[in-house]
């Protein structure tokens, strides 16, 4: 593909509808990505996304297929990140989503449009 063609392709792309970042907003988003760079992790995001309010971490057990010690490590990773919060309620740990951390998320990867022909 030669010069024109590149200028081209580049031209026919329409603006990102995600707003543009600077170096700490990339940096803190990234680390969210980071944190949703495992399959466990991803599934948890979306049980807690569709779960309609908090979720125990002993209903995440089953559906995961994952051990008890392996859910608490893939959720301390997801409160690390800034992705969940945890409520204790007795003995029990509920965890659901942050809403200011899925709003970056969706910001960043509002993508719909931005295909090159």
């Amino acid at each position: 593909m030669g010069v024109a063609a590149a200028e081209t392709a580049v031209a026919c792309c329409e603006r990102l509808a995600a707003p543009t970042l600077d170096a700490a907003a990339a940096e803190a988003t990234a680390e969210l990505f980071r944190a949703l760079a495992d399959p466990a992790r991803v599934l948890i995001v979306n049980t807690l996304a569709t779960g309609g309010g908090p979720v125990c971490t002993c209903h995440l057990t089953g559906p995961l297929g994952l051990s008890q010690p392996t859910v608490s490590h893939h959720l301390k990773k997801l409160l690390d990140a800034g992705l969940v919060e945890r409520e204790q309620r007795g003995k029990w740990a509920y965890y659901s989503l942050r809403a200011d951390a899925v709003e970056k998320l969706a910001a960043v990867a509002d993508l719909k449009g931005a295909c090159c022909r």
